[in-house]
């Protein structure tokens, strides 16, 4: 199995490259994770309490979970990741059940900040977008698909999301084998990354 980390900031469009890469495999040949999914559950908390936690930390990821399903992916062995609700800042009832395949694509905001993650990983990638481009695909994201509010969008991106960009996602970047700029736009870099996976694929050395 062929494992696949692809990281960057908000919006930078991670989960475009693995799906782009996805398209190109065929049905059947690679399984897609994303990190968000594996955010810590804070059922206990209210939602002012959980609206206030710092979503873009490494903290706020549950990365042992994570961890021990690539493993279980790796070793021949399903996993069933969970669900994450953005609308209430928890986990929901639903899970994903995951079978193994050839290759294994883990994208978010922390794939390469975490040092167990890393290790895990046969290919590390980070795509690396303009921040203007970053914050207003947030924009339209959170608000679409997120149901929140301009002002709110605002207070996170000052008080969380470019400081935590500057402290961790950004300075992973060192991490990576392959960098790729503006993300899924970027035609050559997502060949580039396709053909090292059909190359592992097709059983000759990457």
């Amino acid at each position: 199995m062929l494992t696949i980390g692809i990281a960057g900031g908000t919006g930078s469009g991670k989960t475009t490259v693995a799906r782009s890469v996805m398209e190109r495999l065929g049905t059947g040949q690679a399984t897609l994770i994303s990190q968000d999914n594996y955010y810590k559950d804070h059922a206990h908390l209210s939602m002012e309490e959980r609206a206030g936690i710092n979503y873009d930390h490494p903290f706020a990821f549950d990365n042992g979970l994570l961890a021990e399903h690539l493993l279980a992916l790796k070793n021949s062995r399903p996993a069933d990741m969970p669900v994450y609700d953005f609308t209430v800042h928890g986990r929901s009832n639903e899970t994903v059940h995951l079978e193994p395949t050839p290759i294994v694509i883990i994208e978010g905001l922390h794939v390469l900040s975490d040092e167990t993650l890393r290790t895990l990983l046969d290919i590390k990638v980070f795509v690396d977008t303009d921040p203007d481009v970053r914050i207003l695909r947030r924009v339209v994201r959170d608000i679409e698909e997120r149901g929140r509010t301009i002002q709110s969008i605002y207070r996170q991106y000052l008080t969380t999301v470019k400081p935590m960009h500057e402290a961790f996602i950004e300075p992973s970047k060192k991490y990576a084998d392959l960098i790729i700029p503006e993300g899924g736009h970027n035609e050559v870099g997502v060949q580039l990354l396709s053909v090292l996976v059909e190359k592992y694929l097709s059983g000759d050395p990457i």
